[in-house]
């Protein structure tokens, strides 16, 4: 892989960096001291920084980079399409062939009965239409009071105002006066850390009966719609036990709540099928869309929305949208995206050939000792990280502090993995080969055995009492 030389120093991009670049979710004074990694190229599954490090980025991103960088195709349509058409919004009665295009192929990929898309750039937009949408539904059908949605503690859906409000996570509420009304929130399926007594099944059932007594608390005819991920992504990569989700069907299927599963991270081939609710048994009334779309390459987000729910907005104007709705140069990037995922059978990889080896893989590591399980669903897994297997038992510091130390082991080993609190998280790109799939677990086995030592060092390897 050629590295790109011709930049500015890595000091001198740090310091500019530090005094314009306002970050997301980070101290950026902290930052600015430290100084950030500085990406220059990426190939493959592997980045390259401006010292010349060659990175395996076990992360795809920010989960989103499904096939892979450098595909010099989707550069191709970009610039073709800049060339035709750079711009048009499909407000007032307009649209373009690009919109077109993507909204008939992602309708043939989904679920049947799911034939309408709200475009829209992000999967934080996407999700504000959401409220938006069933609230409308709702009104439209003549039951305005039905306007309150639940969600759960911990899930992320975005980190606008409505999108945020929706997500779970407290330290998101606690800034900017989230969540705004009407937004309600019940436990996650976190059996590892939750759990406590109960067995797996046991415990999935309770957690979701939960929605059951939040919606007869609520009222159910104050009740407009649940929404979930299939597997939580940016909370842990929470996989649910298997009683979960038939229980939440069968719940909203018996109280008429609209189900909004939110597949921006599971959707278009992470979890070993199109869609994480084909993986998972749901059959919801919207799916919320984004990242692996256009496996990033362009921002570009929507909601896929049921027939029903689509017959009863169209009958009304739906007062609502964005400038790049639908943009003609994402649209195309994201069809060519569709294309290469497709004929390249790169959801078939994942599910016959990457999964399989990831799980395989990985599961050597449940024998480290400060692994506490494996957890694994396709291409996104979790490794919960404690001093007592055994009692799933917290570390006596701070949440996130070991997991903090094994993230910059992990970059000092030249691998990107997240660690949310103390759960090292992958989540790679979808093409990645066996032999890629072998390094990354050789190179996460050596920051936990570097992670392990410091944190003897430092007395940290105590359980919470």
């Amino acid at each position: 892989m050629s590295v790109i030389s011709n930049h500015m120093p890595t000091a001198e991009l740090q310091a500019l960096d530090a005094a314009h670049h306002m970050h997301p979710f980070s101290e950026n004074h902290a930052l600015a001291e430290r100084g950030a990694r500085v990406i220059t190229r990426a190939e493959g599954v592997y980045l390259t920084d401006s010292d010349g490090n060659q990175i395996l980025d076990g992360m795809a991103g920010l989960w989103c980079v499904n096939i892979g960088y450098g595909r010099h195709e989707m550069a191709e349509v970009a610039a073709r399409q800049m060339k035709e058409l750079p711009y048009y919004n499909t407000f007032f009665m307009t649209t373009h062939v690009p919109a077109i295009a993507l909204a008939q192929e992602v309708a043939k990929l989904a679920p049947e009965g799911m034939n309408q898309i709200f475009f829209a750039g992000s999967g934080s937009e996407a999700n504000d239409t959401n409220i938006r949408l069933v609230r409308t539904y709702w009104a439209v059908k003549g039951k305005p009071e039905k306007s309150h949605i639940i969600s759960r503690k911990n899930a992320y859906h975005g980190s606008s105002v409505g999108s945020g409000s929706l997500g779970g996570m407290a330290y998101m509420h606690a800034q900017g006066g989230m969540p705004i009304p009407g937004i309600h929130h019940i436990n996650q399926p976190d059996w590892w850390t939750e759990g406590g007594d109960m067995t797996r099944e046991e415990f999935g059932l309770s957690r979701a009966k939960e929605l059951e007594e939040k919606i007869l608390e609520l009222g159910e005819e104050n009740v407009a719609a649940f929404i979930a991920e299939p597997v939580q992504g940016a909370g842990g990569v929470i996989v649910p036990p298997e009683t979960y989700w038939p229980e939440i069907q069968r719940i909203c299927d018996k109280y008429e709540i609209l189900l909004i599963a939110d597949e921006v991270i599971c959707g278009f081939g992470r979890t070993g099928n199109w869609f994480g609710s084909e993986t998972m048994g749901i059959r919801p009334h919207i799916m919320t869309i984004a990242k692996g779309l256009s496996s990033g390459y362009q921002p570009i987000g929507g909601s896929i929305v049921c027939d029903e729910v689509a017959e009863v907005i169209g009958s009304t104007e739906f007062n609502h949208g964005y400038t790049y709705s639908g943009h003609p140069v994402a649209a195309a990037v994201a069809l060519e995206n569709l294309r290469i995922l497709q004929e390249e059978n790169i959801v078939e990889h994942v599910r016959d050939v990457a999964a399989p080896a990831l799980k395989a893989k990985l599961e050597t590591l449940a024998d480290h000792p400060l692994v506490g399980e494996v957890s694994i669903k396709g291409m996104m897994a979790s490794l919960p990280l404690t001093p007592h297997k055994e009692s799933r038992a917290k570390f006596a510091v701070d949440s996130g502090t070991i997991g903090l130390i094994c993230r910059d082991r992990c970059f000092a080993n030249n691998l990107v993995m997240r660690h949310v609190g103390e759960r090292m998280i992958v989540s790679p790109p979808l093409i990645i080969t066996e032999d890629d799939i072998s390094t990354l677990v050789a190179r996460a086995r050596k920051a936990l055995d570097e992670t392990y030592v410091e944190v003897k060092q430092q007395g940290l390897l105590k359980a919470a009492s």
